[in-house]
């Protein structure tokens, strides 16, 4: 559009385009849900101190936009992300003196700066109506499911009393009124936005025809001003320099925001990009294919197959003083046993092999390799009837402990930690 009228010889270079103007409301309607985000994330870890901020966060917001807006118009002639693209507000002309702006910039800015009643009339467009727009629809978000329930749940009460009389009427004109109104509006805009569009209208947004204020860019002279405002008056004693002086703080922190929020947008995107790309997954990929883990060290349990098997020889060895020797092992595989928490009994347990080829269990060649969620690989028919208590070394060493001992069922054969699931919790390996 900016070519079609610099052909009929009317281009206004201080003019913005609507792409600019609907970028820079795009930046500033995505403030809101992300600081209440932010705060939502905040009173998770401390709800005793900021839930009450979260539930009255609307008002919050807009008492704190009514304070950096105000400071932003004053000082830079726009609000808070205007000012980021580069943008003003100004007093609307009955017709354009591009020879003065031209010849005595400073002039025409001084003469169509915002006065004091401009500036609260634009802060009831930028900080009032969006407030109130944000209530209406939270309202109607409630109030209309409600009507499709039926009258009970519309109808005034019995003996209504002047507030419920007033609610009444008021969730009346949210079900019946409001999405008329919601549909003009967005018309409204839409209607300012074509006429702006083709160069028809100064106004991009009818509440800004109400107010007689437009949006122009900034120029030499603007940035002149707002450079101006940290140097010391020529004639008045130099302000002090201290960090926490009041009269200082308050617009060193909200002259801040200009640049905390082109650095928060950076990290916002870059973040994005980091999570999108498979960039952190090759560096986190290459940092430990390197790093070799070491196996699970199992405290007593190598000990305790080992008297295990010996046990069982001697006790093919002796027969006459098997009984007694027999006692003692079980006695120090008892002792050094990890023992059940809720029947304290201990659980029986077979050492990890020596070659991570073989399988604990049957100490043979791992067929159908299966991971156990303690990390040990057993064969799949071995650690499936483990986790049943139907394995044949199982059954063999509980024929006469049944009560003294635990079979290992559920648990893990090497650790003896249960298995969440049970054999679900069991994950082939694919080789």
């Amino acid at each position: 559009m900016e070519f079609v009228t610099a052909l009929r010889g009317e281009f206004d270079d201080q003019k913005p385009s609507l792409f600019e103007l609907l970028s820079e409301q795009q930046l500033n309607s995505l403030l809101p849900p992300t600081l209440r985000y932010l705060l939502t994330v905040a009173t998770q870890r401390y709800p005793r101190y900021l839930l009450r901020a979260l539930n009255s966060f609307d008002e919050l917001y807009a008492l704190a936009m009514l304070v950096v807006e105000r400071y932003y118009l004053r000082t830079r002639g726009g609000s808070f992300t205007e000012h980021f693209y580069g943008l003003k507000r100004e007093k609307a002309l009955h017709a354009e003196i591009p020879r003065a702006a031209a010849t005595t910039p400073v002039v025409v800015r001084e003469t169509l700066r915002l006065g004091n009643g401009d500036v609260w009339k634009n802060l009831a467009v930028m900080v009032a109506v969006p407030y109130l727009k944000r209530k209406l629809d939270e309202s109607h978000e409630i109030e209309a499911p409600r009507a499709l329930l039926g009258t009970f749940y519309t109808r005034m009460p019995s003996n209504p009393t002047v507030r419920q009389r007033l609610m009444h009427y008021y969730k009346w004109f949210i079900r019946r009124i409001y999405p008329s109104v919601h549909a003009a509006y967005y018309f409204a805009i839409i209607a300012f936005n074509l006429a702006y569009l083709f160069d028809n209208t100064k106004y991009h947004n009818p509440f800004m025809w109400l107010i007689s204020t437009r949006i122009r860019r900034m120029n030499k002279a603007d940035f002149d001003a707002i450079n101006a405002l940290g140097k010391p008056t020529p004639g008045k004693p130099p302000a002090p320099t201290s960090l926490l002086n009041p009269r200082t703080l308050g617009p060193k922190l909200l002259g801040s925001l200009s640049i905390l929020l082109p650095t928060s947008i950076f990290a916002l995107k870059f973040l994005e990009w980091w999570y999108a790309s498979d960039f952190a997954k090759q560096l986190s990929r290459k940092a430990t294919e390197n790093l070799e883990l070491p196996p699970p060290i199992v405290s007593g349990l190598s000990a305790l197959a080992a008297k295990l098997q010996r046990g069982k020889g001697e006790n093919r060895r002796n027969s006459k003083g098997g009984n007694q020797q027999q006692t003692s092992d079980e006695q120090a595989m008892a002792e050094n046993a990890p023992i059940a928490t809720p029947s304290l009994l201990p659980i029986l347990t077979v050492p990890p092999p020596e070659d991570s080829k073989l399988c604990p269990i049957c100490e043979d060649g791992i067929t159908t390799a299966t991971a156990c969620q303690t990390g040990f690989v057993y064969c799949y028919a071995c650690i499936h009837k483990w986790l049943e208590g139907i394995h044949p070394r199982q059954e063999d060493f509980m024929v006469d402990k049944t009560g003294k001992w635990e079979s290992g069922r559920g648990r893990c054969a090497v650790t003896g930690r249960r298995v969440l699931g049970g054999t679900e919790g069991l994950r082939r390996i694919m080789v």
